[in-house]
């Protein structure tokens, strides 16, 4: 069993490692997750290994995959912090589910609040942003039941595969 950082009543979160690379790519290449990201591109194993090292291992980034613990602690999904700000305590929240037959069961909204309690706890964050694209209702939904607020629209957003849309950004102060 996985080390976990935080345990839910539905899933826990423990840290990723470069072992969970294969999971990563086939969650990133999943037409349905793919599309709610701006970033679009195939993911491979050398990409991933890339993000590892030039953001994960630099402290840029911290990575957690989402265990369900109805399933022997299967991992379903993975969520992250980026663009990790010390100095202003700040950082941007991103977060998927990688399995088709992990949605609507509630892991979002819990993996959320404890994503959140992570983020004050272990690495002493206080604000935390997300981009949401408008029309991922079940997202920005769950997103405020853990208590994001809308800070404003952002129209037009351009994605890595030529796609507009526009998008919501959200905060939270920890």
């Amino acid at each position: 069993m996985d080390e976990y950082l935080i345990q839910g009543s539905k899933v826990a979160l423990r840290l990723m490692t470069e072992d969970d690379t294969d999971l990563i790519v086939r969650w990133r290449n999943n037409p349905r997750v793919r599309n709610n990201f701006i970033y679009r591109e195939t993911f491979t194993p050398e990409t991933h290994k890339g993000w590892i090292e030039n953001h994960v291992k630099k402290g840029d980034v911290y990575q957690m995959i989402i265990c369900d613990l109805s399933d022997n602690g299967r991992p379903v999904g993975s969520i992250y912090y980026r663009d990790i700000d010390n100095v202003k305590k700040e950082a941007e929240y991103g977060i998927f589910i990688g399995e088709d037959d992990a949605l609507g069961k509630g892991y979002g909204n819990e993996t959320a609040e404890l994503a959140l309690k992570v983020a004050r706890d272990n690495l002493g964050l206080k604000h935390i942003i997300l981009r949401v694209f408008n029309d991922n209702t079940a997202a920005w939904r769950s997103y405020e039941h853990a208590g994001f607020k809308k800070m404003q629209d952002l129209p037009a957003v351009r994605c890595s595969d030529g796609e507009v849309k526009d998008m919501i950004l959200m905060e939270v102060q920890l």
